[in-house]
């Protein structure tokens, strides 16, 4: 019988301070097939690793099945609060729904109705997400959250619909590039209002043994940054790649024949792009990121030089 008391099941199973390891652990929890996970598999899941996290032996039980239960937890339950998550916020349900939207964005985006139908719908979605994984040290009040989506939401429309209407006259191409500007803009507004409060009071940082230092307003921007440029890289082949394919059908009349092809192509291309480009764009800044002290604000590199053993590096949750 396998001693599972030895593993640290607070951490994830693969090493974090390599890509490789990231990449592994997101293309785990982000796994759409951790949909089809039942209640009960979901409670046996959080018993499972709720007993390890105490210190329980758990007989007739494989390593592999434990990082399983592990994989299940982690992409349905929040990280910090243990909550379940509600199904459409969850990692596993990413790229399903991105699939969807995107691809109805990327094929419903010349007329102004359709163009505000689906940035909307596309913010909605965004909303629901950022506030189930939002930060159990920092909550988003309800507040904070509609004028985040408001500003997000007049933020992708204004560029979209000021984009369509400066690419009336460009070529057919140009155009099919406007949904992937507006997302980019929504997530340069969206992300850094919905942790505004991390930006005026600071991110949690801690040592390398997870022991409180302070909150740092400095860590919160670079954390904010890291997950912007993740999100906008995450879209980006999906929304980019697509558009050439569906111009070259377009010129060779293929849309024309047979339009109902539209739709469906877009979805499935960019489903096949979200599989990868979700847990490997996830995975291209540490989850646990790192700082040296000497970057971090004056009052709190001051405390660090109170300590004994005084550590060189600070840690912080970058969030997702």
């Amino acid at each position: 019988m396998e001693d599972m008391t030895r593993i640290d099941i607070t951490r994830p199973r693969y090493d974090q301070n390599t890509y490789e390891g990231r990449a592994k652990h997101f293309f785990a929890i982000t796994n759409p097939i951790n949909l089809l996970c039942g209640s009960a598999e979901l409670e046996k899941a959080k018993d499972v690793v709720q007993r390890l996290k105490k210190g329980e032996d758990i007989p007739d039980m494989t390593e592999e099945q434990l990082w399983r239960y592990k994989e299940i937890y982690d992409s349905a339950f929040h990280p910090e609060t243990g909550e379940k998550m509600i199904i459409i916020g969850r990692m596993s349900a990413q790229v399903p729904a991105n699939m969807a939207i995107t691809g109805c964005m990327l094929t419903f985006y010349k007329t102004t109705r359709q163009t505000v139908f689906w940035q909307w719908f596309n913010q909605s979605f965004n909303a629901v997400v950022n506030y189930t994984n939002r930060s159990g040290d920092s909550p988003i009040s309800v507040n904070q959250l509609i004028t985040s989506y408001c500003l997000a939401t007049s933020g992708a429309l204004v560029t979209a619909l000021s984009l369509n209407s400066l690419t009336k006259r460009a070529p057919p191409l140009v155009g099919r590039f406007v949904p992937f500007a507006a997302v980019a803009a929504a997530n340069c507004v969206n992300i850094p209002l919905m942790r505004s409060k991390e930006l005026r009071e600071g991110i949690l940082v801690t040592d390398e043994d997870g022991n409180k230092i302070g909150h740092s307003k400095i860590a919160a921007k670079f954390a904010i940054a890291q997950v912007v440029l993740s999100r906008i890289a995450m879209a980006a082949p999906g929304m980019t790649l697509p558009p050439f394919l569906m111009d070259y059908l377009e010129k060779r009349g293929v849309l024309a024949r047979m339009p109902w092809i539209s739709a469906p192509l877009q979805i499935g291309l960019c489903g096949l792009f979200l599989t990868f480009t979700t847990p490997m764009c996830c995975a291209l800044f540490p989850q646990t990121s790192s700082m040296d002290i000497s970057s971090l604000e004056p009052e709190i590199q001051e405390v660090m030089k109170s300590l004994a053993n005084r550590p060189t590096k600070a840690f912080y949750n970058k969030g997702l």
